[in-house]
């Protein structure tokens, strides 16, 4: 399903996006469409890099571990009690 939005622009707005537009042999509708397009996936975008960034940072520290089967046991006999 299609909606439609309605965006209020000044006259000097909608000549430059009217220019722009034209030059790439685009309506207007179409180009904004394509730009809120890039916008939203350059956003997502962006988002994904701060997830890695986060996720190689905490890969550079080094905090004690223990062993895994210990700990699993050592949760499992906390529950029995």
């Amino acid at each position: 399903m299609s909606k439609r939005l309605q965006v209020i622009l000044s006259d000097e707005e909608y000549e430059e996006l009217q220019m722009v537009s034209s030059s790439v042999g685009m309506t207007v509708s179409e180009w904004v469409r394509q730009a809120l397009r890039k916008v939203r996936r350059d956003r997502s975008l962006l988002a994904e890099d701060g997830k890695i960034a986060a996720v190689r940072a905490a890969a550079q520290h080094e905090f004690p571990t223990g062993d895994l089967d210990l700990m699993l046991d050592e949760i499992e006999t906390g529950y029995l009690k």
